[in-house]
């Protein structure tokens, strides 16, 4: 859950030609952005939206032609329009301004976006928006790397482990510490050893 959350961050610094809210149907071009301000108020999303409620929905017509034409939206509960219920309906108007707002109270699941632009012919878009849903195809672009990265420190580490430089390194290590244990258990035996002395040197003089 925590590395879902991080990957449906904002999306605003992404170029427009990788921005996967972006529609295009040859030059013309619309863009949808999704905002909960009550949860976060610089939450900037787009399909995957974190928490059911209160959602605020703008559309940009990012190309002028489109703001001539009359636009029309539908939003409907489910992924499919057949057996799903339409909780927008928006008549066909013209936005000159370029921008089309709206509010509404979002539950978990799914839903389905249709815009159309009464050109000639008709432009249609699309946007399949996931409501308190978990992506996992976001999910394992986000952990693979760190579990690729994971699995090569594992490879290294057990191919160091398995060297035969390795091995004499720790042998040399064993090796040395045995040393200096030998030399602390000889210097206690000198210093008992001394201590015996001084001890029956004191006994003969009393």
């Amino acid at each position: 859950m925590t590395l879902y959350t991080s990957t449906a961050g904002a999306h605003g610094k992404v170029a427009m030609e990788d921005d996967n809210c972006m529609r295009r149907i040859g030059e013309n071009m619309i863009h949808l952005s999704a905002y909960q301000p009550q949860e976060d108020e610089e939450g900037h999303y787009c399909t995957d939206i974190p928490k059911a409620g209160n959602t605020i929905l703008v559309i940009d017509l990012v190309d002028p032609a489109l703001r001539e034409m009359p636009i029309g939206i539908k939003m409907i509960k489910g992924d499919k329009v057949e057996g799903g219920e339409t909780v927008t309906d928006l008549r066909p108007a013209v936005y000159q301004d370029g921008v089309i707002s709206m509010q509404k109270a979002l539950e978990q699941g799914k839903y389905l976006i249709q815009v159309t632009a009464e050109g000639v012919p008709p432009l249609h878009y699309e946007y399949h928006l996931r409501v308190e849903m978990i992506n996992y195809a976001d999910v394992f672009r986000a952990t693979i790397g760190p579990l690729i990265g994971l699995l090569l420190t594992a490879i290294l580490g057990y191919k160091l482990i398995r060297s035969r430089r390795f091995r004499d390194w720790m042998a040399s290590r064993g090796s040395k510490r045995t040393e200096k244990g030998d030399e602390g258990e000889k210097s206690s035996a000198v210093d008992a050893e001394k201590t015996s002395i001084n001890k029956q040197t004191k006994d003969g003089e009393s």
